[in-house]
């Protein structure tokens, strides 16, 4: 069973910054696209950010409303993902999860139906 563990939310200021970090540990990680999606009570998943793995050269995408804010990364040899947030405002609030997939292909990357595993999720929250 796969089972991505996130870690590494919790509470900050508006304009500051978090780093989440999600352990796979199961599998081959290099292979993994690595997304990240956010939840907030009463709306869907969002997507908020992707990595593909080695076969993929580790292209990256973002939500449109990233705008530059936020980046996704990865260390293979510790089989961890990583999204480095900053300039947070309080609409970045929500339950961050962690997901991950094989085969995944391009123009995939943002979509929920992509990805297999999934972690439980770690609450970041923005006060103003």
């Amino acid at each position: 069973q796969v089972q991505p563990v996130e870690s590494g939310g919790g509470l900050v200021q508006t304009g500051g910054s978090l780093t989440l970090s999600c352990v796979v540990s199961e599998g081959t990680f290099s292979r993994y696209t690595m997304g990240w999606f956010r939840q907030v009570a009463g709306a869907e998943r969002e997507f908020v950010a992707a990595i593909r793995g080695t076969g993929g050269g580790g292209t990256t995408r973002y939500g449109d409303f990233v705008k530059g804010r936020f980046a996704a990364s990865r260390d293979n040899r510790k089989n961890t993902a990583y999204l480095q947030m900053n300039s947070l405002k309080p609409e970045d609030t929500a339950v961050y999860f962690c997901a991950a997939g094989n085969g995944i292909i391009l123009s995939s990357m943002t979509r929920r139906d992509a990805y297999s595993y999934w972690g439980q999720g770690t609450q970041v929250t923005v006060s103003s």
